[in-house]
């Protein structure tokens, strides 16, 4: 039997506590409150089929071909006008999903025991893309409002210790659901730009927002200072496999390099397939019904968990827009250890441990309220109590 040599970089590589949970929810009759999943019933298929056919009869040989690392030219130009700051197009690089904008990312500013900072908690696919490169990863403390400054540059490190970057999801965070508010987001872009450390920025939720939108983006405070990354993936479908990067003109060409050497390009088809969706003002239009939609999915939770879980002495966020919500279990319960009583129950959900850098509240869990119906909402709110009960 041959004996492979893994790479040291290989034992970094962990799988995702999410990926193995939705393996769970594959059972029949599991209700999912667990994966980040955007509702199916919001994609625009009959778009997708007619934009199919209008590429393929137009230009079927090109969109069929290889293409240019960058991306096609036409999604770049309609990435940049989306955004609510001056953007040229060739700061724009198209990637396959916001997850590999973050492995780009990790490749070109990240070397072995390297400071990166993250907030507490944090997204657990970004600290699966940091963890080859095998950076020091540090979680700044954060509450409600957003990351705190002091802590963020007491954190910061000087001279070669100097954190490479923080991470941050300013919009309706996963896990969390909380928004950075707007005082918080200036001190943030001020503290960062005195302490010259530059910001990762991450917003796939942003257009999702319930009564009004959140402040303006970091970037659009500092765009010399900030990468932003943005994603197709819920406003449209994520099996397309669309993100993109926005990226200060000096780390552009780095950035570029890493996508060719990863992929050469994100497929050239589903680039020109959203193109063609987007045209006359599409998300406009189609946007607003997945808010209305994830509003009622998000209230008929919150109701749900005031119905059954507030007299078992959980607690909870009440997020402003996106896909999440965060729970806190009663003194002395654990979030893993109820899991599987929780799948006994037909119903699943994300422990919360997994989204801190440093070690976590055991206490925590996540719950997606957007994929299930209102009904299977209830069902498996009360299922999660009868689980809590079964283990007090």
């Amino acid at each position: 039997m041959t004996a492979w040599t893994l790479a040291q970089r290989a034992t970094k590589m962990n799988p995702s506590v999410i990926r193995e949970i939705l393996k769970v929810t594959e059972q029949p009759g599991i209700i999912s409150l667990a994966g980040g999943l955007p509702a199916p019933q919001t994609f625009p298929v009959a778009q997708f089929a007619q934009a199919a056919a209008a590429v393929l009869e137009r230009d079927g040989a090109a969109a069929l071909q290889y293409a240019a690392s960058e991306g096609y030219a036409p999604l770049r130009q309609a990435v940049a006008d989306l955004l609510p700051w001056d953007v040229h197009p060739d700061q724009v690089l198209i990637t396959t999903g916001s997850q590999q904008a973050l492995d780009l990312v990790a490749k070109v500013l990240i070397d072995p025991g390297s400071r990166v900072l993250v907030e507490t908690p944090t997204y657990l696919g970004a600290l699966q893309a940091f963890a080859p490169m095998e950076p020091q990863v540090v979680a700044v403390d954060s509450d409600d409002d957003g990351v705190h400054i002091e802590d963020l540059a007491a954190k910061a490190g000087s001279g070669a210790a100097k954190a490479r970057f923080l991470y941050v999801l300013p919009n309706f965070q996963n896990p969390t659901g909380r928004t950075m508010t707007e005082a918080r987001r200036q001190q943030l872009v001020e503290r960062a730009a005195e302490l010259d450390l530059p910001l990762l920025e991450d917003n796939p939720y942003g257009e999702l927002w319930f009564d009004q939108p959140p402040p303006a983006p970091l970037a659009a405070r500092n765009p010399e200072g900030t990468l932003y990354m943005g994603s197709f993936s819920k406003v449209l479908a994520p099996g397309l496999r669309l993100g993109y990067l926005v990226a200060p003109r000096a780390l552009y060409p780095k950035l570029l390099q890493a996508k060719q050497a990863a992929d050469l390009h994100t497929p050239s088809f589903n680039q020109r397939l959203v193109a063609e969706v987007l045209q006359g003002g599409f998300l406009e239009r189609h946007v607003p019904a997945i808010r209305q939609l994830y509003q009622r999915q998000c209230q008929a939770m919150l109701a749900a968990l005031q119905q059954h879980l507030a007299p078992l002495g959980v607690t909870w966020n009440r997020p402003a827009g996106g896909m999440f919500l965060w729970l806190r279990l009663p003194e002395g319960m654990d979030a893993l250890a109820l899991l599987p009583r929780a799948v006994e129950q037909h119903v699943a959900f994300v422990p919360g441990a997994a989204f801190y850098a440093e070690g976590g509240d055991a206490r925590t869990l996540r719950l997606s309220f957007v994929t299930a119906t209102e009904a299977q909402i209830h069902t498996g709110i009360a299922a999660l109590a009868t689980a809590i009960r079964s283990g007090a």
